[in-house]
């Protein structure tokens, strides 16, 4: 596929993408079609009405030069989360934590992608971003801005009782199969301020519902906060949306969504959540634990009895992409 540029990192806007072409209309002729054509229409026409769509939310670390001595180094782990990416096949996903030069790494490896958002600390390339890819081929965007979670909104700021600026950017995206419009907002609450991570809730709210209305709606991020949090309820019991964990059809989450790189931990708090607007049915939710190996200094090779004697195993260590796991949920 021929690359495109990315979507210009600019604090509140970016331009929209262009149409494409609707597909040739169904001509009816009446009394023209025996039951079994009719239903095959029908069938057709509901298909352009609805539309399944992965989206996601994956904080990836921010490029700590320490992680490197860890073996954890954010030119190791690039690739994979692209690879992580691509094979799950996210139509949106929103990242946390991802300095200016880690968006463009992961764009430069995701040409099925472009992307939204701006850095925290000026509204351009300064600071950690919420950036939010797209598939190309699936959306097209309409409209975009970030704003900061503090009283002054509008403008780069620390709100309340927080160590750090925080923001939310958003998408409005229109589906280039069925027209439909989907919002997206993303986000990363402070880690520290209680008082910050409260404000940021009703803030985010009250955001939505004047930017999207009452159109579909998903809110993605790092809330640093798990499903027990007072914040986390702020949300939840809000009656604008619902926590997908909750709401799937089928559920793969056999571990919490923060691992702190260490493979072997366990934990059943969600710090990373997806929320939607009532209106989607949601087909699946996932916590995705996927790990990688990397060379270690044992380099002598084993097999085993069980397996043919030309299986051979070196002693790798196991790692993740990151110290969270991305989520993903499929809604329509």
């Amino acid at each position: 596929m021929k690359n495109i540029a990315p979507v210009s990192s600019r604090p509140c806007a970016c331009k929209p993408g262009p149409h494409r072409q609707s597909a040739s209309r169904l001509r009816w002729v009446p009394g023209s079609l025996t039951p079994l054509m009719l239903a095959v229409v029908l069938l057709l026409l509901g298909t352009q009405v609805s539309q399944a769509v992965i989206v996601g939310t994956f904080n990836i670390r921010y490029d700590n030069p320490k992680d490197g001595e860890n073996g954890n180094g954010w030119l190791q782990r690039a690739p994979v989360i692209a690879s992580l990416i691509r094979f799950h096949r996210f139509d949106v996903l929103g990242i946390q934590e991802a300095l200016h030069h880690q968006v463009e790494d992961l764009q430069s490896q995701l040409p099925a992608y472009t992307h939204t958002g701006c850095g925290r600390d000026d509204g351009h390339e300064e600071g950690e971003f919420a950036a939010i890819f797209y598939r190309k081929d699936v959306f097209t965007l309409k409209d975009s801005g970030t704003f900061w979670l503090s009283p002054t909104p509008e403008v780069p700021s620390i709100g309340w009782d927080a160590k750090f600026n925080r923001i939310c950017t958003w998408v409005k995206l229109e589906s280039n199969k069925t027209h439909e419009t989907l919002y997206v907002f993303n986000t990363h609450f402070d880690h520290q301020g209680t008082t910050a991570r409260m404000e940021s809730a009703r803030l985010i709210l009250a955001k939505i519902q004047e930017i999207a209305g009452g159109k579909p709606t998903v809110l993605t991020g790092d809330f640093n906060v798990d499903q027990t949090s007072e914040s986390y309820r702020q949300i939840h019991d809000s009656q604008l949306l619902v926590d997908g964990f909750e709401t799937a059809e089928e559920r793969y989450a056999l571990n919490g969504t923060a691992n702190g790189f260490k493979v072997s931990a366990f934990t059943d708090r969600r710090i990373d959540h997806v929320f939607h607007s009532r209106a989607f049915k949601v087909l699946r939710y996932g916590v995705l634990t996927d790990s990688y190996r990397s060379p270690s200094e044992d380099v002598a090779e084993t097999g085993s009895v069980a397996l043919p004697r030309e299986m051979k195993f070196r002693n790798y260590l196991p790692r993740t992409p990151s110290d969270h796991f991305p989520v993903l949920l499929e809604l329509e």
